[in-house]
């Protein structure tokens, strides 16, 4: 018998309808389904009305290593194995790089089934620049490994994106003020949900905001300024690669402005008719 194939199965981060049709159907005929917390799965299955033959299985950030030579001979006697986390895309900030990466090196095929992802979705509409950007995961829980992974992340030009819990959500906001400086950023809670809801502002304003915010967190921190006023030249090169990202020209044009001192976006926009 050949070997089976490893399915890295995105599904949705609330709303049920962005279940593509190749996940469905990857779902339904997997004779193993890896999930996060077999609970939450049964009860997607449930309100997807998915009807599935294969067998559920937890697989967690703590029995990964435990599960990785099970699921390694499910593959080898020629199973399908679809793996999913508990919303979004599996492997960003849950368990599945060990075994891909084992899959890998065994020769294994593994497929990706893509989907909804949470740092996508709340970047495309938090209206930060889009390019480049990093993804940071979860925060550290300590307050000194957050502000050593922010240094290092602080003059890449990269617009930020990150997981938060809410409980620790004020918190990191302001040593993200006191690391990187006072940036734009916005707050997407509960992405494709009920009571999805984007809120904007800058890490300088912190104090008069209400971060007392309940859901599911991503947060977005845009990139700093450029340190004194930017030369034309340096305007050119932000929008050829603004323009990259795509948008009509004043779009282009405010996106440069807020990444450098001493342009307004009608200056910007001016250049760019030259």
């Amino acid at each position: 018998m050949g070997n089976g194939t490893l399915w890295v199965v995105a599904t949705p981060l609330g709303n049920v309808d962005d279940l593509s049709p190749r996940a469905r159907d990857t779902l339904m005929d997997a004779d193993v389904i890896l999930a996060e917390d077999t609970r939450r799965a049964g009860l997607l299955f449930k309100r997807l009305g998915l009807e599935r033959h294969g067998r559920l299985m937890s697989f967690f950030e703590h029995n990964e290593e435990k599960r990785l030579p099970k699921v390694l001979g499910f593959l080898e006697d020629g199973l399908a194995v679809a793996l999913i986390s508990d919303a979004g895309t599996p492997l960003l900030s849950d368990p599945g790089f060990t075994l891909v990466r084992a899959c890998r090196e065994a020769g294994l095929p593994v497929r990706p089934v893509p989907g909804p992802s949470a740092p996508v979705t709340g970047l495309s509409a938090s209206g930060l620049p889009p390019l480049p950007y990093t993804f940071l995961g979860f925060m550290p829980r300590r307050k000194s490994q957050t502000e050593k992974l922010l240094t290092a992340h602080r003059d890449t030009g990269a617009t930020l994106v990150l997981f938060e819990r809410k409980s620790r959500l004020a918190g990191t906001l302001a040593i993200a003020r006191d690391v990187l400086g006072d940036r734009n950023f916005c707050v997407a809670r509960e992405l494709t949900k009920e009571y999805e809801e984007f809120l904007t502002g800058s890490l300088g304003s912190l104090d008069g905001m209400d971060l007392d915010l309940r859901g599911e967190l991503t947060v977005i921190i845009g990139p700093g300024a450029e340190d004194g006023e930017a030369t034309e030249e340096r305007i050119r090169e932000l929008l050829s690669e603004e323009a990259g990202a795509g948008g009509k020209p004043k779009e282009i044009a405010r996106r440069v402005a807020d990444r450098v001192s001493g342009w307004t976006a009608k200056q910007v926009y001016g250049l760019m008719s030259r």
